[in-house]
């Protein structure tokens, strides 16, 4: 894709080096999408842990967008749509550094970043408005020192929740969804799961955000999506960002990813079939970012083994699910990559 006249390549160019992703001069002159500006788009799409695939899509586009926002840049408070950035995480991660606790360091100004700030301002003399301004913004960066490096009360909390939930399927919300070529994977697993005693959703909408908003609305405490790649490992995305990860969702990664890895290795592949195994990975995919619950996206490669293997991996991954469930909260299999 080339052309001087094209502004939507200008814009590229512009947001990519503002977020310190320099581009060769001569692509920048021509207005050309050439061999640099993709190796800077692929840079930015694997430095914010999206889908590596140098295509401007919505998604990427968006977190070009919330790169270019920086922590007092703007007023902050509940508005419809929901203000999203960097600069919300920013605060949400400095909110709950200092014990305020203000949900999951997600980039979107909800109202648990409301009541957050609110909590904060009375705490420190301001009036509890929940906008975050400049006053309160330069109140932050003050006393931000004394817990640097701290991890966020929302972390903490949510191990807190994990060592109290049920430790069975029994009753479990979870919410299955799949994003093409996964469908017979996704029913299978949900019948094992229902005869086990769960109430098990089954999405199959195209987009990460509408699976997400049912998966919220549906009050799921688990959520498991999957999609088919040709690639030559398998991976188990869950959510994590700039010093924030979810706790439940790093955890049910790894027995998510152990399952699959011992799935693929049975007799129904040749004999001495060596695969690679299963990469755990920190990720702001939607669909992991918008959930309000432990998820993993998990996907699955090559194709062909995936059809072989598909009753394996549903039992598989009903057991790695109750045995996350039995100790959510226990230490995560070092083995993978985190």
């Amino acid at each position: 894709m080339t052309g001087s006249d094209d502004p939507t390549i200008r814009d590229l160019h512009r947001r990519l080096n503002d977020v310190g992703h320099q581009i060769d001069q001569q692509e920048v002159a021509d207005g050309s999408f050439g061999p640099d500006t993709t190796r800077a788009l692929l840079a930015f799409q694997a430095e914010r842990g999206l889908d590596e695939h140098g295509i401007i899509d919505e998604t990427t586009h968006a977190a070009l967008v919330e790169a270019g926002h920086q922590l007092g840049d703007r007023h902050l408070y509940l508005h419809a749509p929901m203000f999203r950035g960097d600069d919300v995480a920013d605060l949400q991660l400095r909110l709950g550094s200092l014990g305020f606790d203000a949900g999951r360091i997600d980039g979107i100004f909800g109202p648990d970043t409301t009541g957050a700030v609110a909590e904060f301002q009375r705490n420190v003399g301001l009036a509890p408005d929940g906008i975050a301004g400049q006053s309160t913004v330069s109140s932050l960066r003050r006393l931000l020192s004394r817990s640097a490096g701290s991890q966020p009360v929302a972390q903490v909390r949510e191990l807190d929740r994990l060592r109290q939930s049920r430790p069975d399927l029994i009753d479990q919300r979870i919410a299955i969804g799949q994003f093409g070529g996964a469908a017979a994977l996704t029913s299978a697993l949900t019948r094992l799961l229902r005869a086990r005693g769960a109430h098990v959703l089954q999405l199959d909408q195209p987009k990460e955000e509408l699976q997400a908003a049912t998966a919220n609305g549906f009050e799921a405490g688990i959520y498991l999506g999957f999609r088919i790649e040709n690639e030559s490992y398998c991976r188990t995305d869950y959510f994590a960002t700039s010093g924030f990860h979810s706790e439940g969702g790093l955890r049910l990664a790894h027995h998510c990813a152990n399952a699959i890895d011992l799935a693929l290795r049975v007799p129904l592949l040749e004999p001495k079939n060596e695969t690679q195994p299963t990469v755990c990975t920190g990720r702001r995919l939607p669909i992991l970012r918008q959930t309000r619950m432990p998820a993993v996206l998990c996907t699955l490669a090559p194709p062909s083994a995936v059809v072989l293997t598909t009753a394996e991996l549903a039992h598989g991954l009903a057991g790695a699910i109750a045995d996350w469930l039995a100790d959510p909260a226990g230490d995560p299999v070092t083995s993978k990559n985190s």
